[in-house]
């Protein structure tokens, strides 16, 4: 398996919480960065968040920072993202990506895999 798989995408009220998950393969995750991107309707994708290999460098959008969270299980090569205050702003689909380098990247076009994405929708 070379793609990453999503998971925890819902339907919540604004000020609620959620947790996403990207599972993905050992040979895939283990040395490179991850990257969450997400893209609403007729909008462009937007870089969320991204993690170095190690868990050591983490990146933000400006607008989730303080309220979002990425973080990463290595043994169990599993990506997560704690999304807490959502905002109706936040609603998209949400996609996995597995950056080409091992760092943390706000460049979308440095990510090579990605996942089929997960639905996220915030109601106010």
């Amino acid at each position: 398996q070379v793609q990453p798989v999503e998971s925890g995408g819902g339907s919540v009220q604004a000020g609620d919480s959620l947790r996403l998950a990207c599972a993905g393969s050992k040979r895939t995750f283990c040395n490179n960065g991850v990257g969450w991107v997400r893209q609403a309707p007729g909008k462009e994708r937007e870089f969320v968040a991204g993690i170095s290999w190690n868990g050591g460098t983490t990146d933000y959008l400006d607008s989730v920072k303080g309220r979002f969270t990425i973080s990463r299980e290595r043994v169990k090569n599993i990506v997560y993202l704690q999304m807490n205050n959502l905002k109706p702003e936040d609603a998209a689909v949400y996609y996995c990506a597995v950056n080409r380098l091992a760092t943390a990247t706000s460049a979308i076009d440095r990510y090579r895999y990605w996942g089929q994405g997960t639905q996220v929708t915030v109601s106010s």
